[in-house]
């Protein structure tokens, strides 16, 4: 998941930072979710964001996870029917196109998003066969995941999400963990942010917009960094097993579009939590900026990847 409507905004383009108004528009914020101007209106996700990041979370993502997965999945009650995947906060349905071709057996996945105009891209982009070649198919749910329970996922063999715990709260996260439990259904939950960034070759100002980066995205109840932690006590009450597993982002020459807009929102991010950043953030962005076009810059941002699988009763401990 991540940011608002359009590319207009997103700081460096114009100014190099942004300010309070431009909020909305700003697209660069890896995690970031970004309210409608309206409050009746449904928050946006920048279907050109997710898209220019779909190729670096699928070579992030934890391969190491799916052998335990599989074999959960291979041992399921009821497993000769096909598998049924809940997607919470699909976008445009990266998640489903990255597994559903590492998965075996028809599958039919149910993708839950606010937004009926990702619905729609995910629908459209969505795979057709699995591992062996049987079929897969699509469903959405337009809907708040916040309020998910063990009867929506009663009918469920997985659930599964990208880039969405940071964007939680631990009252979210943990009605999550309870859903899960109840309906004994594991889960595999992708890309949350772990707080940690590196940029070779080093700048004395990394650290210090990295930390009010990772204090803007903890802003209101929201998590961010800590929502590994959280999740894995969450589950944990729940008496699932959970296991970790980094999926760095790994950004060099190759990825430096990505870099460019994950870099503008990055710095926007921090100087709106920080403005006394500001004053520095132009030339600063400026020389990462430069750097990145001349292919000399090399960013990992850290991730980590979760997989929950529910204890043998599937309900809370």
């Amino acid at each position: 998941m991540s940011t608002a409507t359009t590319p207009a905004g997103v700081p460096g383009r114009g100014a190099a930072v942004p300010d309070a108004s431009e909020k909305i528009a700003r697209t660069g914020v890896p995690g970031q979710r970004v309210g409608a101007a309206d409050a009746d209106e449904v928050p946006r996700y920048a279907p050109q964001w997710l898209q220019l990041r779909e190729g670096a979370d699928a070579a992030a993502r934890a391969a190491e996870l799916l052998d335990p997965l599989r074999i959960r999945l291979a041992n399921r009650p009821g497993r000769g029917g096909d598998l049924v995947i809940h997607d919470l906060g699909c976008g445009t349905g990266s998640m489903g196109r990255w597994l559903a071709p590492r998965l075996d057996g028809a599958q039919h996945w149910i993708l839950h998003d606010r937004d009926p105009y990702l619905l729609h891209f995910a629908t459209v982009g969505a795979p057709r066969a699995a591992a062996d070649g049987s079929r897969v198919t699509v469903t959405t749910q337009r809907g708040d995941i916040g309020r998910l329970t063990a009867d929506a996922l009663a009918d469920a063999s997985l659930v599964t999400a990208s880039a969405l715990l940071d964007v939680l709260t631990g009252e979210e996260i943990d009605r999550l963990a309870a859903a899960c439990a109840g309906a004994g259904v594991p889960a595999l939950l992708t890309l949350s942010v772990v707080g940690r960034i590196e940029l070779a070759p080093a700048d004395p100002l990394d650290a210090e917009f990295g930390e009010a980066f990772n204090t803007h995205q903890r802003r209101g109840e929201l998590l961010g960094p800590d929502a590994i932690t959280a999740a894995c006590e969450a589950f944990g009450r729940y008496g699932a097993t959970v296991r970790v597993y980094p999926s760095p982002w790994r950004l060099g020459p190759d990825e430096a579009a990505l870099t460019e807009e994950w870099l503008r929102g990055w710095v926007g991010a921090a100087c709106e939590q920080r403005p006394d950043l500001a004053a520095r953030a132009e030339s600063y962005l400026h020389s990462r900026l430069t750097a990145c076009a001349a292919g000399e810059l090399r960013v990992v941002v850290h991730h980590s990847d979760v997989l929950v699988l529910p204890g043998p009763t599937g309900g809370a401990v």
